[in-house]
Parts: structure tokens; C-alpha cells; sequence
């Protein structure tokens, strides 16, 4: 056996799994291999064999599933991979049902597939420490269980008490695991820790020689009851309908977890496994998985790892930050700040304005003392590091200085040229600006090479995506403290190239646009706004315009006709952009906060009540049309393919340079459905060759927005990942 160590010495065979050349253990196609050898030598000495301890030699107990290999999977696969699957939990069978004690010693963390050999023990002993973590993240992946992952919570926890661990993923800590019962016992952390969870295991094979699990017992009642149950069956209706609304029937794990956990329930134990297997073969070849593993997986590791970042520049953290502009983005960014730790001076142009972005860290701690879930001296920390202030000089010493005024070329020039000056040696400046190009913003400051974007997004304390944009005379060491800034506030920065819009906004502004556009053609708001919705966005097209205000894209497509007259070129409005002049010249309707644009907002008060905001009656007058025909498979892929298609325009401009940056940027930072994997890998799942046919099509009907030309066609090749 290559990734497994056997050993049995006086009565205890003692398990350890270690996969040579990683850093964690995998049940990889070896390991597969391994633990089947290792069932048939368990079986083979099992007169001599008191009891089975399951270590690990790695810092962490088990990593889970070989995530590379699913990648590689095609729906034709599925009965290969129930094969296997079935092949992996005979073994484990051989040693569960032994009659001999097993005792997994779970000395750092066991998610996913390491749980589940983690459940092989008949008791689990487990290290004190907050920092490791247990659980069946699975459904994140777009995957279930099914290494006997479902079955056994099922059965140790209930219908009802397993649905959160299984349908949500939810983790636990050692020492919730023992409160729950998944866990028996807990040692300390530290150097024994090893020797000491081996004597307590000892002592526990000695004093239970013929341990089972409890399902095994006679006598075994499932905690909760059976579906049969009354108090369970009336329940039980319930729970696909609240799935459903979740997952819009997107996302097709959760509804098989509960299904497998249900008819699992009413079958004996080893039908219940097969359930699984065949649940779990299923999900494993499907596109929904592949999607989700590349994005939430290698994608967002490939994030955290630092791809992105510029090698050879020392590891960067600033001790001061300051922020000009204290409105809601400076406010959420100080906030942000102040909560990891750094020290924050948060300036406006008066000192009421600064102490009223102060005013918002105090209201989102105050919510959480309340709660029980923040101590009031912690609170007082956070708000002791955020000094505010009236006066430039204050922000003498800053390592890094980030604008974040109005979107306005002039304003923010005025204030790069105030507060640079005020920079600590070696600092850096920073403009939060959304849309306008970081070069052109740079020419203000007497240091371009330090001068860079990084785009918040709102609300900044909810939001984990920040773009990061690298102007053209950013230096590199510039981009690389940037990113390790944004990863000391725990966000996700991805680096991109500057232009117009950048990444996110300019993607973002084809989705709204395209939805404004619809309304203009005479299809009826509803049928857009549900499209949106029933294609994974997490709000409508219209909806979305009035929460950013309609202002808000007429400035943008304002500044930009200024910009195109500069270069002596023409600027052409699109019809989304038409429609949002008409709305607010013509109409009055700025948005939301300026009382309503393409929806009609309740009153505080009538909101109190349960009142809810509602399309603009007047739009049906107005823009719909009878004679237009509609189909609401075009609306959804129009405001998906629109996205998707702008994102690879973006790759072959080399505004983006990875695929990483494009999915982990699309659904963090505008919503792009998670389902899809992110707008590239929406591309690469459905398969280039029908994405194109599709992209064709919508360009032949609706315009030049769903155009590939052939560079764009070239580059959707180039950066097609490979696993």
C-alpha cells in the first residue's frame, strides 16, 4: 500500500493514512486502491486484531474526495463511478463490521470524504482546537455525500437534525462535534496530544470489545423518528418546497441530499448506501458539479493562493489606511478595516460628516453586541481605531490612502493631489472608483507607479470581492501590496487590466443595460425582472438600476460621451441607456433613493406593515407593447449570454488575464449565478461550440452585443482550463 501504513502490534492494528508528495490525504484512485487492500488484510488477521485505531501523518486528518479526477468525469462515466463508489464502501463495510472496536484519532481537520472515513470508528476521539474543522461541505460543490456521508448523519442525527450539516454544508468545530454526539471525547492541544489520544483510545478498545455503530444495535430508534412518523410526515412536504425556493431548481445537490436522506430512512442500511451511491454517480458526471468544483474550488484556491499577485514581493500588511470620503463606501471600507485590526483615519470635509461614517461601525457592532455574538470591549476596539476628521494633515503617516469621493475626474484629482503629500514613506494611493480609468485618474498624482484602483464594492462589510486594477504605469510592487492588503481585510481581490468600466462594472453594466433594453422593445418589466430571477440573478435587471440610481448610469454614460468628444470620437447611446435618460429626463425617475425609478417604494412605515416595493405602474403605458412576441428561454439566456460574452471580450482585450479572475469576479462581485461556475465557466460547461451557436443566434435576433469575433472566439480557446 503506497498511501496507507498498516501496522498490528499485540492486538491493535493501527491505520495511518499518509499520500506521499502532498500535503493532505485524498481518497484518491491509489488510495482506493490501498484501502481495498487494506480491507482484505484487516479481514485476514482479524482473530489477531483486539481493536483498529484509523491516524493520520499529515498536520490534518483527511482532505476529502481527489477533486481533479471528478473534473475529468462525463455523464457516460456514471455507472464506472457507482462502481467505485459502491467498491469504496464495501471496504469500508469489511471494517466497520468487523466486531472489532475501531477508533478514528482526528488530529486536524476531516471535511468531506475525510469525515466520512472519520465516521468509519465506532468512537471518535478528536484535539481541542477551534481552528479544526469537521463536516460534509459537499452541496457547495454541487455534490453530495456519498461515501456513507448521508446515511451515517442521517442515522446519528435524524431527519431533521442532520439537514443542516447536509443540505447546507454547515461546519462544526471539535467541540460542537461532541455536543452533537459525533465526537465522544476531546485532549488538549499541544505535544501529547498524539500520545494521548492513542492511551484514551486504548482504554476504550479494552473497555468495549465489540463495538458497533449505534444503527447496528437492536433496539436502534432513528433520533427525530422515521418518515413515517407523524410529527416528521407533515414536515416533510415542506422542506423540497423551501429548497426550491432557495435553488430556483438551479442547483440539483440539495434536492438529491434531501431526497437520499428521506428514502434512505425508509430501506435497511445497505439499500440506503446503494441510494446514495447511485444519488452521488449522478451529481459527479453532471455539469452543475464540474462548474461549481472548478469555481468554488480550484478558482477560488488559485484566488487565495495568489496567482494573481506579482512573485518576489515581500509579504505586506499597512499599519494606517487612510480614507477620503466618509459616505457609505468610506464608512463600510473603515469599518472593514478596523474590524482586522488597522488602524483607520476616515476624513471628509467636515467633521460631522467624518463622525457619521464613524456612526456606521458603531451601528453594525452595536446589532451584534445585542446579540450575544460581540463582546463590548471588542466593540470599543474597533471603533478606538478609527479616527476621524476634517483636516488633511491628519493623515500624515498613512501606509496607503484610498479615495473613495464622488465619480467625478475633477473632485478626485483635487483630493489625490491634497493627500498624497501626506503619505508615509513608500505609501501608496488608491482611488475606489468604479468606472473611471485608473491612468487617466493617475496623471494627478506625482507618483503613478503608486497610484492603483481598488473597486469596494456595497455594502463593503458583506461584500468579499475587490478589483483590484492596475493603471498603466503601476508598478508591480504597487499591485502585490494591494492584494495582500485586500487579503488582510479577508476578501477575495482579483487583478485585472484598466479600461472603461474595468471588469466587473463594465460586465455588470450589459446585464442592466440589456434588461433596459427589453423594456424598450415592449417586452412587459415582469416577464425581465422574473427572467433574470429564473435564470440565478439574484434580482431583476430593473430592480438593480434602481438600487445603484438611475443618475448614477446616465452620469456614467454622460462622462463617457465627454471622454469619447476628448478623443475626437462619437459616442452612440445604447438602447438600454436611452431607456434611463427617458426615465429620468422625461419621468423624474432617479432610482430609489431619490423616491423611485423603474419601482415604487413603501414608506417606512407602510414597510413596518409589510408592505413591499412593486413595478411602476406607468411602465405598462409607457414601453409595453401587445404586438411583441416573447419567449422567457431568449430573456434569461440574453441577460446570461450578455455577461458571458462581455467577459470573454474582456479576456481578449487583456483586461483580464485568467479565467479565475473572471468566475470568482462574476459571482462575487455582480451576481453572476453560482450554478454556472461564473460567466467563463458558464462558456466551458455548456461547451464552446454550442455556446457559440447559441451567441450566434442571439446576435442574429438581438444586435451586436452577442457578436465573438475572432478574437474573442481565440481567446475563449486559449484560456479553456485543463485538469
Amino acid at each position: 500500500m503506497k498511501t496507507i501504513q498498516y501496522t498490528l502490534q499485540d492486538g491493535i492494528a493501527t491505520v495511518t493514512f499518509d499520500e506521499p508528495n502532498s500535503p493532505v490525504n485524498t481518497m484518491c484512485l491509489q488510495w482506493q486502491d490501498d484501502l481495498n487492500a487494506l480491507a482484505a488484510q484487516i479481514a485476514a488477521d482479524k482473530e489477531a486484531i483486539k481493536g483498529i485505531l484509523l491516524t493520520s501523518a499529515k498536520s490534518t486528518f483527511f482532505a476529502g474526495a481527489d477533486l481533479k479526477a471528478t473534473m475529468r468525469l462525463k455523464p457516460a462515466d456514471a455507472p464506472t463511478v457507482y462502481v467505485e463508489i459502491e467498491r469504496l464502501k464495501k471496504n469500508f463495510r469489511t471494517i466497520e463490521t468487523l466486531g472489532k472496536p475501531v477508533v478514528s484519532l482526528l488530529n486536524g481537520t476531516a471535511l468531506g470524504g475525510g469525515w466520512e472515513v472519520a465516521l468509519l470508528g465506532h468512537h471518535r476521539i478528536a484535539i481541542d482546537d477551534r481552528k479544526i474543522q469537521f463536516g460534509l461541505p459537499e452541496v457547495t460543490l454541487g455534490l453530495l455525500p456519498g461515501a456513507s456521508g448521508v446515511t451515517k448523519m442521517t442515522r446519528h442525527l435524524g431527519l431533521m437534525g442532520a439537514q443542516p450539516y447536509l443540505v447546507e454544508g454547515k461546519l462544526f468545530s471539535p467541540a460542537e462535534a461532541k455536543g452533537l454526539g459525533l465526537v465522544h471525547d476531546m485532549v488538549a492541544p499541544g505535544g501529547n496530544a498524539a500520545a494521548e489520544m492513542r492511551t484514551k483510545a486504548l482504554a476504550w478498545i479494552a473497555a468495549n470489545p465489540t463495538a458497533q455503530h449505534p444503527w447496528e444495535a437492536k433496539g436502534y430508534k432513528v433520533p427525530g423518528g422515521l418518515p413515517s412518523n407523524p410529527a416528521v410526515a407533515q414536515m416533510l412536504p415542506v422542506v423540497p418546497a423551501v429548497i426550491k425556493k432557495q435553488t430556483r431548481g438551479l442547483y440539483p445537490a440539495p434536492e438529491a441530499i434531501i431526497a437520499c436522506m428521506v428514502e434512505g430512512l425508509q430501506v435497511d442500511l445497505d439499500t440506503a448506501l446503494r441510494l446514495e451511491s447511485r444519488y452521488l454517480a449522478k451529481l459527479m458526471t453532471g455539469i452543475n458539479a464540474k462548474a461549481m468544483i472548478n469555481t468554488f474550488f480550484f478558482n477560488l484556491n488559485a484566488i487565495k493562493s495568489g496567482q494573481s499577485r506579482p512573485a518576489g514581493v515581500p509579504r505586506y500588511k499597512p499599519a494606517k489606511v487612510g480614507l477620503l470620503g466618509a459616505g457609505m463606501m468610506g464608512a463600510g471600507i473603515a469599518y472593514s478595516q478596523a474590524a482586522k485590526g488597522i488602524a483607520t483615519v476616515l476624513k471628509d470635509v467636515s467633521q460631522e460628516k467624518a463622525d457619521l461614517g464613524k456612526s456606521y461601525s458603531a451601528k453594525i457592532t452595536q446589532g451584534r453586541v445585542d446579540k450575544g455574538r460581540m463582546k463590548a470591549e471588542d466593540q470599543q476596539k474597533i471603533l478606538d481605531l478609527i479616527q476621524t476628521t476634517a483636516d488633511v494633515a491628519d493623515l500624515k503617516g498613512c501606509d496607503l490612502i484610498i479615495e473613495a469621493v464622488f465619480e467625478n475626474r475633477e473632485l478626485k484629482a483635487k483630493v489625490t493631489q491634497e493627500a498624497e503629500p501626506m503619505l508615509a514613506p513608500g505609501g501608496f494611493f488608491a482611488s475606489n472608483t468604479s468606472t473611471l480609468p485608473i491612468s487617466g485618474l493617475a496623471t494627478a498624482s506625482a507618483t503613478p507607479e503608486k497610484f492603483i484602483g481598488i473597486h469596494f464594492f456595497s455594502p463593503v462589510d458583506k461584500m468579499k470581492l475587490v478589483e483590484i486594477i492596475k493603471g498603466k504605469a503601476t508598478n508591480d510592487e504597487t499591485v502585490a501590496r494591494a492584494y495582500d492588503y485586500v487579503q488582510a481585510l479577508g476578501k477575495f481581490p482579483i487583478v485585472v487590466n484598466d479600461s472603461r468600466g474595468f471588469f466587473t462594472s463594465r460586465v455588470f453594466g450589459t446585464f442592466v443595460m440589456e434588461g433596459a433594453a427589453m423594456l424598450g422593445e415592449g417586452i412587459p418589466a415582469a416577464a425581465i425582472e422574473n427572467a433574470g430571477i429564473q435564470a440565478g440573478m439574484p434580482v431583476g435587471p430593473l430592480a438593480v438600476i434602481d438600487e445603484t440610481a438611475l443618475t448614477l448610469s446616465l452620469h456614467v454614460m454622460e462622462q463617457t460621451r465627454k471622454d469619447y468628444e476628448a478623443e475626437g470620437k462619437t459616442y452612440t447611446a445604447t438602447p438600454g441607456e436611452l431607456i434611463i435618460e427617458k426615465m429620468v429626463r422625461q419621468h423624474n425617475r432617479p432610482g430609489r433613493a431619490g423616491g423611485g425609478g423603474f419601482y415604487e417604494y413603501p414608506t417606512e412605515e407602510q414597510a413596518k406593515k409589510g408592505a413591499k416595493k412593486f413595478l411602476w405602474p406607468q411602465l405598462h403605458a409607457l414601453f409595453e407593447k401587445s404586438s411583441v412576441q416573447w419567449d422567457i428561454t431568449d430573456l434569461k439566456d440574453r441577460l446570461l449570454y450578455r455577461q458571458a460574452v462581455e467577459t470573454a471580450r474582456c479576456l481578449s482585450e487583456n483586461v483580464l488575464t485568467t479565467v479565475h479572475d473572471a468566475n470568482i469576479g462574476s459571482i462575487f462581485g455582480i451576481g453572476f449565478p453560482a450554478w454556472t461556475g461564473g460567466a467563463m465557466q458558464f462558456i466551458y460547461g455548456m461547451g464552446i461550440e454550442a455556446f457559440e451557436k447559441r451567441a450566434d443566434e442571439l446576435a442574429a435576433r438581438y444586435g451586436a452585443g452577442f457578436v465573438l469575433s475572432d478574437d474573442v472566439r481565440a481567446a475563449i480557446r486559449k484560456y479553456q482550463p485543463r485538469y
